[in-house]
């Protein structure tokens, strides 16, 4: 069940336009518009879970959003590294409430994040 006014459920019912670059069964990863790194692509459940923590209560959904992730950065040719991030609350740094996780690379990731 999606969220009425949620962004990311907006984006999978394809109300908004996005850069599709990989789906599987229960996961949509487009690019972000935004992009922090040279690729940035944020991996979602199609159904609407509120964050990552949330998602862990369905374990087929939570490896196939990880599952999907790792095929991306691999399609992005992403073979000597990169970053998964998965901000849960607004102290967290969550800003669409919609699990999600960001893969970045292209370049060396710093430490600490921020």
């Amino acid at each position: 069940m999606s969220a009425p006014t949620c962004l990311f459920c907006t984006i999978v019912a394809g109300r908004i336009p996005a850069t599709v670059v990989g789906r599987s069964r229960h996961s949509l990863a487009f690019r972000d518009i935004d992009p922090q790194a040279p690729s940035h692509v944020l991996v979602v459940p199609v159904r609407h879970v509120h964050n990552v923590g949330e998602l862990a209560q369905a374990p087929e959904e939570l490896a196939d959003l990880f599952t999907l992730a790792a095929k991306v950065a691999d399609s992005e040719g992403l073979d000597r590294g990169y970053r998964m991030v998965a901000n849960t609350g607004s102290e967290g740094g969550q800003i669409v409430f919609h699990a999600h996780v960001h893969v970045l690379g292209g370049r060396r990731m710093e430490w600490p994040p921020g």
